[in-house]
């Protein structure tokens, strides 16, 4: 069966500068997402909790002192006192718990200029533009969004550290999602201890909003459709997704071209895909590899390009150390929104 659209193995998308600062918007996914359409959990108060705290942070940007009720809600320390006013707020939780969906709501729901984009695109845009351009430019900017903090290197912990706490003293509103506190960034990654002054200075410019649950993409659902086979890949995409863009792709070699391709460009990589084929899919053995499978598969989430697999099931894409490694939580992340998307490729559902 041809493919509709070339295979991302065949894809080596340019970004220039005025591409990479028009793209720091919601993707596809959370592009008409609100407060109002995050449904919380029952069970965890949290939150209902965030949610508040994040209508509340809301009233405060474009301005260069935040509001009371904020500070009521979530900016007092374990002794009750008021604590030092930050510049943003920071959601740790889980995965799946709607961290994203909470963040673009918050982005929608101000005014002025303002950035939405993940962390690796933000250190990206410090390359193109070097560090004291990227000031000056998200400077002039009330709020920025910063989806899927984390600190892989000592490289990245000096440059967000700086970035943070310089658009924090022009009067910028930082927000940010993780699943690691702000304290704790970089740990069982790299030599964290030797650069605290650095993390508890990007630690500083956030109040932090715990975000507790479970992943709802996996509440009371199935376990993921069993890959099919390799000769009927093809056909079953061509068959039920008729009409539908469709990039049809061998795992190995998807895999070596992600390697040449630098993960701030999987955005426009899987540009104009509706239905990703993936034949022969393989644990990987790289962990350089499978973090930047960890990009894509956010790319192909936020883009809701639904997947049609042969080969290993999505849970054993990482290998056995890896999900109990260090970068653990971003594996699980990857696996529950492959798992997401293979369910809507495969059994029809929709990839929540």
């Amino acid at each position: 069966m041809p493919s509709d659209v070339a295979p991302l193995s065949q894809r080596t998308p340019q970004v220039g500068v005025g591409e990479l600062l028009e793209g720091l918007t919601p993707s596809f996914r959370f592009s008409q997402v609100s407060f109002d359409s995050y449904i919380p959990d029952p069970d965890h108060p949290s939150q209902a909790e965030a949610v508040e705290a994040l209508r509340a942070f809301a009233t405060t940007v474009g301005r260069r002192r935040g509001g009371g009720l904020l500070s009521r809600l979530v900016g007092r320390g374990r002794s009750g006192a008021p604590a030092r006013r930050a510049a943003g707020i920071y959601l740790d939780g889980g995965f799946g718990v709607g961290k994203t969906h909470l963040l673009a709501s918050l982005y929608h729901a101000v005014e002025g200029p303002k950035a939405f984009g993940t962390f690796v695109e933000y250190t990206n845009l410090v390359g193109a533009l070097s560090f004291r351009r990227t000031v000056d430019v998200l400077s002039d900017y009330a709020l920025v969004c910063i989806d899927e903090f984390e600190l892989d290197d000592p490289g990245d912990t000096v440059l967000m550290s700086r970035l943070m706490r310089e658009l924090a003293d022009a009067g910028v509103k930082l927000a940010a999602t993780s699943n690691t506190l702000p304290g704790s960034l970089g740990e069982g990654r790299f030599a964290a201890a030797d650069f605290q002054r650095e993390i508890q200075v990007l630690a500083d410019q956030f109040t932090t909003v715990r975000v507790d649950g479970e992943d709802y993409r996996h509440r009371g659902l199935p376990q993921a459709p069993d890959p099919l086979p390799a000769d009927q890949v093809e056909e079953f995409a061509a068959r039920e997704f008729a009409g539908s863009r469709i990039a049809v792709d061998d795992f190995a070699a998807l895999a070596e071209h992600l390697t040449v391709v630098h993960p701030s460009r999987y955005r426009q990589l899987v540009a104009d895909v509706d239905v990703l084929v993936l034949r022969d899919v393989e644990t990987i053995e790289s962990q350089a590899l499978a973090l930047r499978f960890v990009v894509l598969a956010d790319r192909l989430y936020d883009q809701d390009v639904r997947i049609v697999a042969s080969g290993k099931p999505f849970d054993a894409l990482f290998t056995e150390e890896m999900m109990s490694g260090g970068y653990m939580k971003k594996y699980h992340r990857t696996v529950s929104r492959l798992t997401a998307l293979a369910r809507a490729g495969q059994m029809g559902e929709q990839a929540l």
